[in-house]
């Protein structure tokens, strides 16, 4: 219950009036019946004054270009690294030409990816792209850890379209995540884990117009 409190309040956050919203907050954490992770207090704080929410990107997003085609505010804040999730693949983009990354639930396994925080209007811009209403993917919060060992909860996607015969990327879509990956520091080991994944091969043209030479 005081989990889903605090996840409540950290939304709420969001939208409401920032000095009310850390107010309550403060008053709530020092009385005990709200606690937070290492940070997270000042999390709270930070998203309320400057009108802003956190997202977990491990697809494409992870590359700066990219996320910026449909959401310029995006500022990176830090390598996430999101505990008890896999990285997946499912359901054919026309966008990318082949599969799509997705995550999954995998107690024990891990997903690294970027913490980039995204002022509150792009929100849309974020969902429309990653195809809620068109029922792919479901937005869903996650608490992410970043490179200093902090907490903090963020929005990310997972797709809900049921599991296809042909689950393989293809490789210009994988060349964006690696580039990111890569851009941003994400571990050499889970770099070469991006690079170990099979594609399906094709390199030609996609719907995503990315400024820089293919290998």
């Amino acid at each position: 219950m005081v989990e889903d409190q605090r996840k409540n309040l950290i939304g709420a956050c969001k939208y409401v009036a920032p000095a009310l919203i850390c107010a309550i907050s403060l008053i709530l954490h020092s009385s005990g019946i709200l606690t937070f992770p290492k940070m997270s207090l000042n999390h709270v704080a930070k998203m309320a004054q400057h009108n802003c929410f956190l997202y977990f990107a491990y697809g494409s997003n992870l590359l700066k270009e990219r996320i910026h085609i449909n959401n310029p505010s995006a500022k990176m804040i830090s390598v996430g690294k999101l505990k008890d999730y896999r990285l997946d693949f499912n359901h054919f983009s026309k966008r990318w030409k082949g599969a799509a990354a997705t995550i999954v639930e995998d107690p024990g396994n891990c997903v690294y990816g970027v913490v980039w925080e995204l002022a509150n209007e792009d929100m849309v811009n974020l969902d429309r792209q990653e195809g809620v209403h068109q029922k792919i993917y479901r937005p869903l919060d996650v608490k992410v850890e970043t490179e200093k060992g902090d907490y903090v909860e963020a929005r990310s996607y997972q797709i809900i379209r049921p599991l296809e015969d042909d689950r393989r990327p293809s490789y210009v879509y994988m060349d964006v995540i690696i580039r990111g990956a890569k851009a941003n520091g994400l571990p050499e080991d889970y770099i070469k884990f991006l690079e170990s994944i099979e594609h399906n091969g094709y390199n030609g043209s996609v719907e995503i117009n990315l400024q820089f030479d293919k290998h």
